[in-house]
């Protein structure tokens, strides 16, 4: 079984399982040869370290053996190598360096006399693929080392990977030919690295991080980490995020951070790899068949894995959005059990050619919200059912709509029970009206019972009413009845954004407040107003328009006003603020990255407090961009219109100067 996955993953790029799956499998298959020697065979999986090389491409030597790493799953597992080392060099002063482990293929490069001459893949460790011409492809491989005297010979080590953003596009695109998707990052990458045309793989924009040597004549090296500063020097792509640790409990933390962190990367991880840094202990620790003693791969949890789509719901918002939503059989994913996943929208289902009772990959995007990245087409039966959006709402019954332009379908009966259960539990949220005690179940009962019928309604409830809730005594009617009323006084950019205008999330509710001071202002406001101000496009302008011409939104808003929901709040007097607090009057921030010091909410609020702005856009009018650990988009443009940038130390000084 596993040598058929390892052709279809290294041969022919396309895997029928995830690589947690595969892991799981070699593990139990490790366990059953170590329990029993006898049934160890040449050909098993555990006694080579990759996939054979493609016919399609001229076999390569390597001149030292590519090893595979053996890989940990917990920390009992490090330490576990971190004691086997300790005890083989009779020490504990043991310098580790903890390198994150990028989710692509691995490459070797050989430059001679500083020149590139030639690339290969890892193949089965002794003999790979010549890509030579492909991976010469790469924008960031320099073609001549930046060195005055070069070495002999310099062979490398490498991972070639695609960014997130590349990866997306290049799926898009083949979605769009009709052509099967690939189900990871890694396996585009591999597919791209073996197109026998350089031309096609020179379209994919594929990206390299160098991270060690292979053979080399003419320098030598103390330690891993010189090496890598060495290589850096050179002009190679040597990644920022690594770090010397003195002990197994800081290369641990190293692995937590960086499993938190993973999502805020431009490019896949799915680990950590953790090396012994001196090469003399490196040299007493050996090696073993298919891997070093002296390095070792620890792995995040699973964000991947295939089950079985059994069906597609369709679940209605407060927008009145139809949302189609993946029924599948139950699958552990990154440490939780996954049973439903969002489609997303008609045309992604469509796009990825998705059909009920396929066998699809399942992931956690950003370890929250379960997708579907692809089917497993060689899995198909015949008997899977192709999607359609139905014409008539799921829960009234009512016209389903696409306007034009959009790619989500939406119910337009405005009383369909769905959209205004969904507006209640928004509008009691956390973030709008915070309403402690009113959640999905008591929502759903007001409605059911007739108590409610928008959510004006709330606040016309008494303590005899709330009493007929299922479950609830006089404590908990009391305290919902109290919650309800201490919500009247949230400030106006929560009411703003417990409304649910269309576009208007939680910061657009802010910029609103703002430059307005009460509902009945924003409501009088005119299209040019509005998107006169900063962050407020022509979309936001004509839904808040909308939204408030609407005259059942009308009659909700005076039933709230009725009730003792505050309306309103007071304008700021210009140069009313103190001398401390106008520090950054008339400045513009955006925050880019992970902050290390202050949360993102935090530092807004900073600038907020002294008079500044804080944007989630970069403009021309934008003062200052405050890039953080792995900055995105923002970063870019930020350079590209020439606004200043500053890091995060730099920004606690300016705010305390």
């Amino acid at each position: 079984m596993l040598n058929y996955h390892n052709y279809r993953y290294y041969v022919l790029d396309a895997p029928e399982i995830s690589d947690a799956e595969y892991d799981e499998l070699m593990q139990e298959l490790i366990e059953i040869e170590a329990a029993h020697p006898e049934l160890i065979t040449p050909d098993s999986p555990t006694q080579r370290v990759g996939g054979e090389p493609s016919d399609a491409f001229k076999p390569v030597k390597h001149r030292a053996k590519m090893l595979s790493l053996a890989n940990a799953f917990s920390f009992s597992e490090l330490t576990a190598f971190f004691n086997r080392i300790c005890g083989e060099l009779g020490t504990k002063q043991i310098e580790l360096v903890c390198e994150l482990k990028v989710d692509g293929v691995a490459v070797s490069l050989v430059f001679e006399h500083g020149m590139y001459v030639s690339g290969a893949t890892r193949g089965d460790g002794e003999v790979g693929e010549d890509i030579t011409a492909n991976v010469k492809t790469i924008q960031s491989l320099p073609l001549r080392l930046f060195l005055e005297a070069a070495p002999d010979i310099l062979e490398v080590r490498g991972e070639v990977y695609l960014s997130k953003k590349q990866f997306e596009q290049i799926n898009k695109e083949r979605a769009e030919s009709g052509q099967p998707l690939f189900a990871n990052p890694r396996n585009a990458a591999a597919g791209s690295l073996r197109q026998l045309d350089p031309k096609v793989t020179a379209t994919r924009n594929l990206d390299i991080f160098v991270y060690g040597l292979g053979y080399v004549t003419g320098v030598e090296f103390t330690d891993h980490w010189q090496s890598l500063q060495y290589l850096k020097a050179a002009g190679l792509k040597v990644s920022d995020h690594i770090k010397k640790v003195k002990s197994i409990d800081e290369a641990y933390e190293f692995c937590e951070v960086w499993q938190e962190k993973r999502h805020l990367l431009p490019f896949e991880i799915d680990g950590v790899v953790i090396k012994v840094n001196s090469y003399e202990q490196q040299k007493k620790l050996g090696l073993t068949s298919k891997a070093p003693r002296w390095a070792i791969a620890y792995k995040f949890p699973a964000e991947q894995k295939t089950t079985k789509l059994i069906d597609i719901e369709l679940n209605v918002g407060r927008t009145g959005a139809v949302t189609p939503t993946a029924v599948l059989e139950p699958v552990v994913v990154a440490g939780s059990t996954v049973s439903r996943a969002t489609l997303h929208n008609e045309d992604e289902i469509k796009r990825k050619d998705i059909r009920i009772g396929d066998i699809v990959i399942v992931q956690k995007a950003g370890d929250v919200i379960p997708e579907i990245v692809a089917p497993v087409i060689s899995k198909r039966t015949g008997k899977e059912k192709s999607f359609k959006m139905p014409k008539k709402c799921p829960s009234c019954g009512g016209e389903v709509v696409r306007p034009r332009g959009e790619a989500v379908a939406r119910c337009v009966n405005m009383n369909c029970p769905a959209v205004i259960y969904e507006r209640v539990i928004h509008f009691a949220s956390r973030q709008a009206m915070d309403i402690e005690g009113l959640g999905e179940s008591v929502a759903r009962q007001l409605l059911d019972k007739k108590m409610i019928k928008d959510v004006a309604d709330i606040y016309y409830l008494n303590k005899d009413q709330l009493l007929e809730i299922e479950h609830f005594a006089d404590k908990a009617a009391d305290n919902l009845y109290l919650a309800i009323q201490k919500s009247k006084e949230r400030p106006l950019s929560r009411l703003l954004f417990a409304l649910g205008i269309r576009y208007v999330g939680a910061h657009v509710a802010e910029v609103l407040a703002d430059n307005f001071t009460s509902v009945n202002d924003l409501a009088s406001a005119s299209f040019d107003e509005l998107v006169a101000i900063p962050e407020i496009g022509p979309r936001i302008a004509e839904s808040i328009n909308s939204f408030f011409r609407e005259e059942r939104n009308q009659a909700v808003i005076k039933k709230l006003l009725d009730a003792g929901v505050k309306m309103e709040q007071e304008k700021k007097v210009e140069g009313e603020v103190s001398p401390n607090t106008s520090k950054l009057k008339g400045l513009t921030f955006v925050f880019t990255g992970a902050l290390s010091q202050l949360t993102r909410s935090e530092a807004e609020n900073i600038v907020k407090s002294m008079g500044g702005r804080a944007s989630s856009s970069v403009s021309k009018k934008t003062d200052y961009v405050v890039a953080g650990e792995s900055p995105g988009s923002k970063y870019d443009k930020a350079k590209e219109l020439g606004v200043k940038i500053i890091s995060e130390d730099e920004f606690k000084r300016l705010v305390s100067e």
